[in-house]
């Protein structure tokens, strides 16, 4: 063989077009972009609370969106089974945490004149409850006026 044929045999295996050696090399067609870290995701949920503190809400209202439960429901507030709180009394909003329970867990409640706090204390003040559109506790008399003669 002859050193000129031998060049030939080289030229033709290096070139990538040939059909002997390599075969065909494709090009990109497209440009090569990288990836997004969250790829767009989904659109948000809208939660969180709803009902600020001292807010007045009538029933079913609702107070806080929430996964999970970061909000126990209070007085006269229920939760939803995706554990949304809701009004059930009208009334204004009070958010409080109960000292030595589990975790300090923080409640929201509902208490039916603006000037009350919570938790609320029940001995004192007797229960706060809510029947309807009456005010049980505006009926509540004491014994002595209530034995006491009118004139």
């Amino acid at each position: 063989m002859s050193l000129s044929s031998l060049k030939a045999c080289l030229q033709v295996a290096r070139s990538p077009f040939s059909s002997f050696g390599l075969g065909a090399v494709r090009t990109a067609t497209k440009r090569a972009g990288g990836t997004v870290a969250n790829h767009g995701g989904s659109p948000g949920k809208r939660l969180g609370v709803k009902k600020f503190s001292d807010q007045y809400v009538i029933p079913g209202n609702i107070l806080v969106r929430q996964r999970g439960t970061q909000f126990h429901p209070g007085q006269h507030v229920k939760m939803g089974r995706d554990h949304t709180l809701y009004a059930m009394a009208p009334g204004y909003v009070r958010f409080y945490k109960i000292p030595g329970t589990k975790k300090d867990r923080k409640f929201v409640g509902i208490v039916l004149s603006r000037g009350e706090k919570l938790p609320r204390d029940e001995a004192a003040l007797g229960r706060s409850r809510y029947f309807g559109l009456v005010n049980l506790n505006d009926f509540k008399k004491p014994a002595t006026e209530a034995a006491a003669p009118s004139s």
